[in-house]
């Protein structure tokens, strides 16, 4: 069943550490919408879209079924929900580790020390199929929240849950052991929807606008000035995305001299630059690079 109406429908995490940066990505990509968590469906006013807010365990199987043509939904839940959905692209965010974590004063030092375990996890289907891969047989102990508390309680020996800075393990007395799955935010379509002759098009509008935006994350535009017998030394230390573009100056020998540069370099480059001869150095933040 695809979603009606002609306009497309995003799935979004109502509300959970996806979401804030969902929103604030698809306002970057220049879609006017008003957003609320106690709202079903939120329109935009400046694109055929309609974003829904629901459970972020539900996203995978809107997006199966068509309820939804998209959706934003981290990678640990798209494997624990092994839905018919096709991954369109990787966003960048939300990144975090699925890990099995013991005790503090626990016995327990490798994968293999798991066996014949019980581990408590709200991911029990990855965590099977990882231990399978491993030839690990341990108990799964499915748990519902509160994961961290399951040693503590005797429920389980180890657990196995979403981990980003690790500091909820550590203050439950628990320390990491190994690392299951690695997970960022993703866009997942439905592959119904990506064929429709009305929909695809829209979606392939909106990939392009996402993808502008997100190779555009980490990038600053570098303008400087500098003699002509310079350029070949400056065209060595600058990491262009192709070729810097070079404009003559009205001044006698001297060009301007454009190009991207990686944020986490820039200073090391200009560092670079300066000492090759280029001065007026100016640097911007880009907002979109359209390929």
């Amino acid at each position: 069943m695809l979603a009606t109406n002609g306009r497309l429908k995003l799935a979004l995490q109502r509300s959970g550490r996806l979401t804030d940066e969902s929103v604030q990505l698809l306002r970057s990509c220049g879609l006017s919408f008003e957003y609320s968590k106690q709202a079903l469906s939120s329109p935009c006013s400046n694109f055929d879209l309609d974003l829904l807010a629901i459970r972020d365990d539900d996203i995978p199987e809107y997006v199966q079924d068509g309820v939804a043509d998209l959706g934003i939904v981290g990678e640990n839940i798209l494997r624990e929900k092994d839905a018919r959905t096709k991954t369109l692209l990787p966003l960048g965010f939300g990144a975090c580790r699925l890990m099995v974590s013991v005790p503090q004063r626990s016995s327990i030092r490798s994968l293999r020390d798991l066996a014949g375990t019980r581990i408590g996890t709200t991911y029990p289907a990855t965590l099977r199929s990882y231990l399978r891969s491993q030839k690990v047989q341990a108990t799964i102990v499915k748990l519902s929240g509160s994961v961290e508390l399951a040693p503590t309680l005797n429920v389980a020996d180890a657990i196995c849950d979403i981990v980003s800075t690790g500091s909820t393990a550590r203050m439950n007395g628990l320390r990491p052991l190994l690392t299951v799955l690695t997970s960022q935010a993703v866009l997942v379509g439905n592959p119904k929807s990506l064929q429709d002759r009305r929909k695809g098009p829209l979606i392939e509008r909106l990939l392009i606008r996402l993808r502008a935006v997100l190779e555009a994350k980490g990038k600053r535009y570098l303008m400087m000035n500098a003699p002509a017998e310079a350029l070949p030394r400056l065209q060595r230390i600058i990491p262009s995305l192709k070729s810097p573009t070079v404009v003559p100056l009205a001044a006698p020998h001297m060009v301007a001299v454009h190009s991207v540069v990686a944020e986490d370099v820039f200073w090391d480059v200009m560092e670079r630059l300066k000492a090759a001869g280029a001065s007026d150095i100016v640097v911007v933040p880009i907002e979109t690079i359209v390929r």
